[in-house]
C-alpha cells in the first residue's frame, strides 16, 4: 500500500526541514559513489555512478526502483529491508547475488560487498576483508529508509516495532546488538529445552536455571538500554511530529515491558508452569512493545490516515536525527515512492530544502520521469536521473 500525501502534511514536512535543525559543526561526510548489482531480485545486472547529493530512480512499477534502494540498504545492514530471508533475494534464474558499493566516508574510500549463494552463508566484506560476523558491520554505513512498507509499524504486531527500536539502537551501540543476539539465541535454546521436557515428560531444574540466569542478566541490560534510548528518542520524535502538524494534536510513544512489573528472574519463576505448558518462554524483553498513541489513544484505531502518515514520517526523521547525533555522520536517506501523487512545485520545494540543508545524500524513486527531471532541474542542485 502506497502513501498518498496531502498539502498540509507536506507543508509541515517542509517546515520540518529547516537548516537550523540539521547543520552540525562537527558533521563528517559520507556518500555512495557507485553501485554494481548482479542477480539481485529482478535486477540481473546493473551499474550506477551516483551524485553526491540527489539521485532519482524513475520508471514504471515493477522495473526494480525499490530493489535498487533495497540493495543500498542491504550494503548497510547486511540484509534486505523488505525480505530478510537471504535466499529469496536471489534472482529466480540464478544461484547467487552480488552487491558491490564504493562509499566515500571521511575522505576515505570504503568498498562494501554483500553476496549470497543458495545453501551457503551470506558474506559481507569491507575493502575485500570478510567480516567474521555480519553484526560487526552494522552502523558503519548509517542509513534510514522511508517506505510505504513502514505502515507495518502501526498495523502489525509487537515484533515489528521491537525490531525498529532495536535497529535504531544497534546502529550506534554494538554492545547492545551483541547482547541482543546472545539473548535471542538463549531464548531459542530455552524454548528447545522446554519442548524437550514436554516431549519426554521430564524436568531438569538445574539445566533450566542455567538459561534463566543468563537470560535474566542479558534481558535486564537490554531493558535498561531501551529505556535510556527512548528517554532520548521520544522528545526528538515529539518535536518532529509537532513541526509536521503545527501542534494540532499530542502524540506519544509508550514503552510496554513486563520488566516494569517485576524482575526478570521473578517473571521466569512466576511463569514456569505456564512456560512448561506452552513449551516456550512467555515472558521477557522479547515480548516488549511500543504503544503509538494520539491524544492518549492507540493511533492504529483512532488515528486518521493523515495522522498515521505524519506519525510514521516523524518517527523515521527522528531516527535520522538520532543516528546523525550519535554517529556525527549524515545517514544516507532512501525515499521509496514518497513523492507519489505530489504536485511538482511541492516536490521541487522539498528537494531544494533537502539539498541545501546538508541532509547528506538522498535516493528517491518515482514513476514519473518527466516530472522528476523537471523538479530536480528547478532545484539548482547537483543530481542524477536514472531511468530504469
Amino acid at each position: 500500500m502506497y502513501f498518498l500525501y496531502n498539502f498540509s502534511f507536506f507543508r509541515g514536512l517542509i517546515r520540518l526541514l529547516n537548516i537550523n535543525d540539521f547543520i552540525a559543526e562537527t558533521q563528517r561526510c559520507m556518500h555512495l559513489k557507485n553501485l554494481s548489482l548482479l542477480n539481485y531480485k529482478n535486477l540481473k545486472t546493473a551499474e550506477f555512478d551516483f551524485d553526491e547529493k540527489i539521485n532519482c530512480l524513475v520508471g514504471n512499477n515493477g522495473v526494480g526502483k525499490t530493489n535498487v534502494l533495497d540493495s543500498i540498504y542491504h550494503l548497510s545492514f547486511g540484509k534486505s529491508y523488505f525480505n530478510p530471508i537471504t535466499s529469496q533475494n536471489i534472482n529466480h534464474d540464478a544461484e547467487f547475488f552480488v552487491i558491490e558499493g564504493e562509499f566515500e566516508k571521511n575522505n576515505k574510500s570504503e568498498k562494501i560487498l554483500a553476496s549470497a549463494k543458495k545453501g551457503q552463508k551470506k558474506v559481507i566484506k569491507r575493502n575485500n576483508k570478510a567480516y567474521d560476523k555480519v553484526s560487526d558491520h552494522i552502523g558503519f554505513i548509517p542509513t534510514v529508509i522511508i517506505s510505504p512498507a513502514d505502515r507495518d509499524l502501526i498495523i502489525e504486531g509487537s515484533e515489528t516495532r521491537r525490531k525498529f527500536m532495536d535497529g535504531v539502537i544497534s546502529q550506534s551501540d554494538h554492545d547492545y546488538l551483541n547482547k541482543l543476539l546472545q539473548y535471542t539465541k538463549l531464548t531459542s535454546q530455552r524454548n528447545s529445552l522446554l519442548k524437550y521436557f514436554g516431549a519426554n515428560n521430564t524436568f531438569e531444574r538445574d539445566t533450566l536455571e542455567v538459561y534463566n540466569l543468563q537470560m535474566s542478566s542479558l534481558g535486564q541490560e537490554l531493558f535498561e538500554k531501551r529505556k535510556a534510548f527512548l528517554n532520548e528518542f521520544i522528545p526528538i520524535f515529539n518535536k518532529r511530529y509537532s513541526d509536521i502538524t503545527n501542534n494540532k494534536e499530542e502524540v506519544d510513544i509508550n514503552y510496554k515491558s513486563q520488566l516494569f512489573e517485576a524482575s526478570f528472574a521473578n517473571l521466569l519463576e512466576e511463569n514456569l508452569q505456564k512456560d512448561m505448558a506452552l513449551q516456550y518462554t512467555s515472558v521477557g524483553t522479547h515480548k516488549d512493545d511500543l504503544s503509538f498513541e494520539i491524544e492518549g489513544h492507540p493511533i492504529k484505531k483512532f488515528g486518521s490516515q493523515g495522522q498515521q502518515k505524519s506519525f510514521l514520517i516523524a518517527l523515521k526523521l527522528a531516527q535520522f536525527d538520532f543516528i546523525k547525533q550519535i554517529s556525527k555522520v549524515n545517514p544516507i536517506l532512501l525515499l521509496d515512492d514518497i513523492f507519489d501523487k505530489l504536485d511538482e512545485n511541492r516536490v521541487a520545494h522539498i528537494v531544494a530544502l533537502v539539498a541545501t540543508n546538508e541532509l547528506g545524500q538522498i535516493f528517491l524513486s518515482d514513476t514519473h520521469a518527466d516530472r522528476t527531471e523537471k523538479v530536480v532541474k528547478s532545484s539548482n542542485q547537483s543530481y542524477k536521473i536514472f531511468k530504469l
